[in-house]
């Protein structure tokens, strides 16, 4: 009984283990426009790294955490506003579902990268989309 109880923990662990390459399509900034993305997660205990690749460049996962099934992580990026860059602070939280990762990205804030000057969120500031695993 204590071999079947062993091994029912090991698959659930193997299961909830998110090490490996997602893919996914971000809702864009403005309606209708999706970015295609990949995230590349490193999973050791509850520690998670890693880095999400997009068409302008690659950023690095912190603060990030897997556990019972649930996932959290921060991610500064730069991105192009007309003539400007903007660093924008996202955190991604979800869960498993049905072998996917359901994550809601939240844009905490978003500073002018030349003059430090706050950036005004043009309409929800927080999307849902569900990543598939490549590898």
């Amino acid at each position: 009984m204590r071999l079947l109880l062993g091994l029912v923990a090991a698959a659930g662990a193997w299961c909830a283990d998110l090490t490996g390459i997602w893919t996914a399509s971000i809702p864009g900034r403005n309606p209708g426009d999706v970015i295609d993305v990949a995230f590349k997660f490193t999973q050791s205990g509850v520690a998670l790294t890693g880095k999400m690749y997009g068409d302008y460049g690659s950023f690095a996962i912190s603060e990030g955490k897997a556990e019972d099934g649930r996932v959290s992580f921060i991610l500064v990026t730069r991105d192009q506003a007309g003539n400007e860059i903007n660093i924008t602070r996202s955190r991604y939280e979800g869960k498993l579902v049905d072998g996917a990762l359901e994550l809601t990205r939240t844009r905490e804030s978003s500073t002018r990268s030349g003059s430090g000057a706050g950036v005004q969120f043009r309409g929800n500031a927080s999307q849902t989309f569900r990543l598939t695993r490549l590898l």
